[in-house]
């Protein structure tokens, strides 16, 4: 009696091993509507950055405007993601002081021209938006240095990857016709998986 009694409770523990529990959305996200598609590998991590040098094959931090990216500034681009979420990040050092850039993730690695990064890379196909890009405008300070850290609730998919980070002249539009965009591609650094 005893040994069925031991059997039926580990029978109830073990009923729910297989079942996987969601983490929570940080305060003021919904989940993605759409397909929700889970990483094969326990996480993904991308990364690329250095002093920004002009245009040549290889080089991982490129400068197209040196007026508004001085010789000897840099920057550092990591992303990763695991299952539910996805997070950016961009440090920069040594830029224009006091001054807001646009930056954003691309489809395509940089290149010799500013357009070969292609476009803004997008979680969903449909729109310019903050919740299904990642929009990671920054304000420099005296110095010319800024970081920021950007969370999405959805996660990276495995063979469709961000490629680049695009820092443009201007700060991100966020209404009107052109939401997205942010003036000319100003600097590109290429992101490899780590």
């Amino acid at each position: 009696m005893r040994i069925l009694g031991v059997l039926a409770a580990v029978a109830l523990l073990c009923a729910g091993c297989g079942e996987q529990v969601a983490a929570p959305h940080p305060a003021g996200h919904r989940p993605s509507a759409g397909p929700v598609t889970t990483p094969s590998a326990p996480g993904i991590r991308l990364a690329g950055g250095g002093t920004f040098v002009s245009p040549a094959p290889r080089a991982s931090a490129i400068v197209y405007d040196a007026r508004l990216v001085p010789a000897g500034a840099s920057a550092r681009v990591t992303v990763e993601s695991g299952a539910v979420l996805a997070t950016a990040t961009v440090t920069v050092r040594s830029m224009l002081p006091g001054r807001t850039y646009g930056a954003h993730l691309h489809v395509n690695p940089c290149g010799f021209k500013p357009d070969d990064a292609g476009p803004h890379y997008q979680h969903l196909h449909t729109h310019a938006n903050a919740k299904n890009e990642f929009w990671l405008d920054f304000t420099t300070d005296a110095r010319g240095d800024a970081g920021v850290t950007i969370t999405q609730d959805w996660a990276l998919v495995p063979g469709r990857l961000p490629r680049s980070l695009v820092i443009h002249a201007e700060p991100t539009r966020t209404a009107g016709a052109e939401v997205g965009a942010a003036g000319p591609r100003v600097a590109c650094v290429t992101l490899t998986e780590r």
